[in-house]
C-alpha cells in the first residue's frame, strides 16, 4: 500500500502545485504584461475613480441618458455574478409581454419619435451584460437626449458618431456604441 500511496501524494501535490500556482501566476503575469487594460478588468476611470468596465453594461433608466440593451440577469439589471438569457423562446408569452412593456416604456419616454424601435433596445442579450447598443439603437434616442438636456441635436448626433466603433479587425461584428462611455462624454458636455 505504501508504495502506492507515496507516488499518488506526490504527483497530487506537484500536479497541484503546476496547475494551482504556477500556472495561473504565470498567465496572470503574461496577460498583464502584453494586454494591461484588459486583464484589469478594461475599467473606466473617472476622477481618479473607476466606474465601470467597458466589458459590462450599466443600467441607465434616467431620459437624460442612453440606455442600453435590457438585462434578463437577477435579482436586478446587469448583475455580472448572475450573468445569462431569459432562456425564453420566441412563442413564450413572458418574452411577449416583456418586449411589449419595454415598447411601451420607449415610446412613453419620448412619445413623438416615430423612428423604428431597434430590437436591441427590447431584446436582452444572451449574458445580460452586453455593454454595446447598435448605432441605429443610439440614433433613436438622440432626440430624447438632446431635448432633456437642452443640448443642439447635432451635438449629441456628433458625440455619437464620435463614439461609435467599427467592426474588429474591419471584419469581425458589427459596428457598435459602449454606452457607459457615450454617456460619460455625455456629462463632459455643457
Amino acid at each position: 500500500m505504501k508504495t502506492l500511496l507515496r507516488p499518488a501524494v506526490s504527483l497530487f501535490v506537484l500536479l497541484t502545485a503546476v496547475t494551482g500556482v504556477v500556472y495561473p501566476l504565470a498567465v496572470t503575469g503574461i496577460a498583464k504584461a502584453a494586454f494591461p487594460e484588459a486583464a484589469s478588468g478594461s475599467l473606466i476611470v473617472k476622477d481618479g475613480k473607476a466606474v465601470g468596465s467597458s466589458l459590462i453594461g450599466q443600467n441607465f433608466t434616467d431620459p437624460k441618458y442612453f440606455w442600453g440593451r435590457p438585462s434578463a440577469t437577477g435579482p436586478m439589471p446587469y448583475n455580472a455574478s448572475a450573468s445569462g438569457g431569459s432562456n425564453q423562446g420566441p412563442l413564450n408569452p413572458a418574452l411577449v409581454d416583456a418586449v411589449k412593456g419595454r415598447i411601451d416604456a420607449l415610446k412613453a419616454a419620448d412619445p413623438d419619435n416615430k423612428l423604428p424601435i431597434p430590437a436591441d433596445l427590447v431584446n436582452a442579450s444572451a449574458s445580460g451584460l452586453d455593454p454595446h447598443i447598435s448605432p441605429a439603437a443610439a440614433d433613436y434616442q438622440i432626440e430624447r437626449v438632446a431635448r432633456i438636456r437642452k443640448l443642439p441635436r447635432e451635438a449629441v448626433r456628433t458625440l455619437v458618431d464620435q463614439h461609435t466603433e467599427g467592426r474588429q479587425w474591419g471584419v469581425f461584428g458589427e459596428p457598435r456604441v459602449n454606452v457607459l462611455q457615450l454617456n460619460i462624454a455625455l456629462d463632459s458636455l455643457r
